[in-house]
């Protein structure tokens, strides 16, 4: 029982990092919601009005509708293609040109992920202009990629898939390291294609780390902030607006500090739901 007790001091400090970081941050924002404040003065209360404003707000719900395309172009798409993309660096690119050349096309993969957001939207914004733009130019085009409603938002998740890819690239090969080779050797002595080694044995090897890329990316769409502040704005008009800088909108620019943080609240909300959610699927899945 001393032993147990002794292994909080060593939890201690992150416990207290959490609270103050995560937890007490999170309340101030629920206090705030209930209150309207312009961010001087004396905050008053309003009690539910904020949230009822935002049950009849089409601009938050689209928002919201934003946020789906972007879960698809962050989690689902990179998901997917990161899998197999792994699936041929690990089997194939390994193994007839070595596992260097393999290591070299996974780092530049994952070169966007460490590239800093606001560095790399300036890059596309300028690959995207519809005057002098490299994609317009390579093209023959003249299309306004970011500024054409009907375009912004297909283009945004484009750039999305291009700077979210390697992360899944990465975690996939790790996870294919742990992989019983003994499998599919046995598999290809018995005439087994690759694509039928991939689909029966290297996905169900795998399923955990499918998981965590899952979770990690599509929380990661849920919150994005940065490639839309620094392409879009959210605009053309609300074409690309998500709950994240619809929040800021209204927090920084409008002085709506109560509405703003009623939005942040019920964005960190549908976050912890679906994060439980995939937690349970995890359980059932083992």
């Amino acid at each position: 029982m001393a032993r147990t007790k002794g292994y909080w001091w060593y939890l201690a400090p992150s416990l207290v990092l959490f609270l103050a970081v995560i937890v007490a941050p999170f309340l101030m924002n629920l206090a705030t919601s209930f209150t309207r404040w312009t961010g001087v003065g004396t905050p008053k209360w309003a009690g539910l009005d904020n949230y009822a404003r935002l049950i009849e707000d089409e601009r938050f719900w689209q928002s919201f509708q934003h946020n789906v395309g972007l879960i698809v172009a962050m989690a689902i798409v990179p998901t997917v293609l990161g899998l197999v993309l792994a699936a041929a660096l690990f089997d194939y690119i390994g193994r007839r040109f070595g596992t260097r050349t393999a290591a070299a096309l996974r780092a530049m993969y994952y070169l966007p992920q460490v590239l800093p957001v606001a560095v790399a939207g300036v890059v596309w914004g300028w690959m995207l202009h519809p005057s002098y733009g490299a994609v317009n130019q390579m093209f023959g085009l003249r299309l306004d990629w970011l500024g054409d409603p009907d375009l912004a938002l297909a283009t945004v998740m484009a750039v999305m898939v291009w700077f979210q890819l390697g992360y899944p690239v990465v975690i996939f090969m790790a996870g294919l390291q742990r992989a019983d080779p003994a499998l599919h050797e046995a598999a290809e002595i018995d005439g087994a294609s690759w694509w039928r080694r991939f689909w029966h044995i290297t996905i169900p090897q795998i399923r955990p780390e499918t998981f965590v890329v899952l979770l990690t990316c599509t929380i990661a769409a849920l919150k994005v902030f940065g490639p839309i502040f620094v392409l879009t704005r959210g605009g053309p008009g609300n074409a690309t607006m998500v709950p994240s800088y619809f929040s800021y909108l209204n927090f920084f620019q409008k002085s709506n500090v109560g509405y703003g943080s009623a939005i942040a609240t019920v964005l960190a909300l549908v976050i912890i739901v679906v994060t439980f959610l995939f937690l349970r699927v995890q359980e059932r899945a083992r």
